[in-house]
């Protein structure tokens, strides 16, 4: 996967690209990341990539000339078309499942917006994807950029070394994941469940879709509502609502 950003801050992303997974990706060749600063396709002789917004108010907007060039540029000669997607707290609200969709392109380029907004004609005519990774307002979508390359990246073939490990993450199953537990058995007087050390694995997977069921039935009951239970899941989660 190829990943590009656009910024007016590359060296925000400098520690976040060149640490843990996102930098073992890369030196797996699962991914290949580069940063730009699109001020530098600004066809202005002083790099001015905003500027006030027709019908007068507070703030400034981010032209769409800059953008615009910016983005054919890195998708020139390429024979598909890649994902072009601006960070907005418009956008649509950010998933796993989104992730998924993602993690199966072949190129992605993030747009990083400052200021009051972006010219309409940057959502209209040029990106594919508005994405918002919550309902709050930052300061520009460098860190919401940085979001979505995390949850994307982690997805890529070979990446986690463990190809079962992002299958079974929260959300990713549709429920979220079990409790886990390592050594000690018994830290400060607080142990292990029995049934984790007993090796049987039959009652363990059993174990393990029951707490999961628990905790997203405790936690975020609005994922049961689409959630496709089994008749055995039926079963336990009524067992887990007499139960508490």
């Amino acid at each position: 996967m190829k990943i590009d950003i656009l910024t007016l801050f590359p060296e925000m992303f400098h520690g976040v690209l060149g640490s843990s997974i996102l930098k073992k990706a890369e030196e797996k060749e699962a991914v290949s990341y580069e940063v730009h600063n699109f001020r530098e396709f600004s066809d202005s002789k002083h790099g001015q990539v905003d500027d006030y917004p027709y019908g007068g108010g507070a703030g400034m907007v981010l032209k769409a000339q800059p953008i615009f060039d910016a983005v054919e540029h890195l998708a020139k000669n390429k024979d598909k078309p890649p994902r072009v997607i601006l960070m907005c707290p418009q956008g649509e609200r950010y998933t796993q499942k989104k992730a998924e969709e993602l993690a199966e392109e072949e190129h992605l380029i993030f747009i990083c917006g400052h200021y009051e907004g972006y010219d309409e004609r940057i959502r209209q005519h040029l990106v594919t994807d508005e994405i918002s990774i919550g309902d709050f307002v930052l300061t520009g979508g460098e860190l919401g950029a940085m979001v979505v390359v995390d949850s994307v990246v982690r997805l890529l073939p070979g990446v986690l070394g463990n190809e079962e490990s992002p299958k079974k993450d929260s959300y990713s199953s549709g429920l979220l994941e079990h409790p886990h537990y390592t050594r000690p058995a018994d830290f400060r007087g607080w142990k292990v469940p029995d049934i984790l050390l007993s090796g049987d694995h039959k009652k363990i997977e059993e174990w393990r879709i029951k707490e999961s069921l628990r905790r997203t039935w405790k936690r975020r009951p609005d994922l049961l509502e689409v959630y496709p239970l089994t008749e055995t899941e039926k079963k336990y989660l009524e067992e887990i609502k007499k139960e508490d």
